[in-house]
């Protein structure tokens, strides 16, 4: 399940404390995670693409993206193969799968096998860790 790929981009704790906000270290640097409901994106409709907030890889985009009702952006499929990493997680008492930027190594969230077709993959984002670009 673990990525053996090492993330291609690397930065000092001090240079990602810089380039970050408070809430984006937490989340992307210390596998953080914001409150259900509270974050960007988790009602958003708008069409576009979501990239790292870290490094802005590509991570996934709007016509994926569907109501979980989980409080978090949820989307069916990365926006391209190995755009994510998945890691095993036994945090928290669980055992979950944690997804993280397969550029930088950011911690994005966790993946989970109850989402809708056609993958049936719940990509469960912190939206702190994203940022969005419209398209259109």
């Amino acid at each position: 399940m673990s990525d053996v790929t090492a993330p291609k981009v690397r930065k000092s704790d001090v240079e990602w404390r810089e380039q970050l906000s408070p809430e984006q270290y937490r989340i992307l640097r210390q596998a953080g995670t914001e409150r259900a409901f509270t974050g960007p994106f988790w009602n958003s409709k708008e069409k576009g693409l979501y990239r790292c907030a870290g490094c802005g890889e590509e991570l996934f985009i709007s016509d994926t993206k569907f109501d979980s009702g989980c409080g978090w952006p949820s989307y069916f499929e990365p926006a391209k193969p190995g755009a994510v990493s998945e890691h095993r997680d036994t945090s928290h008492g669980m055992i979950r799968t944690e997804v993280r930027c397969a550029n930088c190594g950011g911690h994005l969230g966790h993946v989970f096998p109850d989402g809708p077709p056609p993958t049936g993959l719940r990509y469960c984002i912190n939206g702190h860790a994203m940022t969005f670009e419209p398209l259109g």
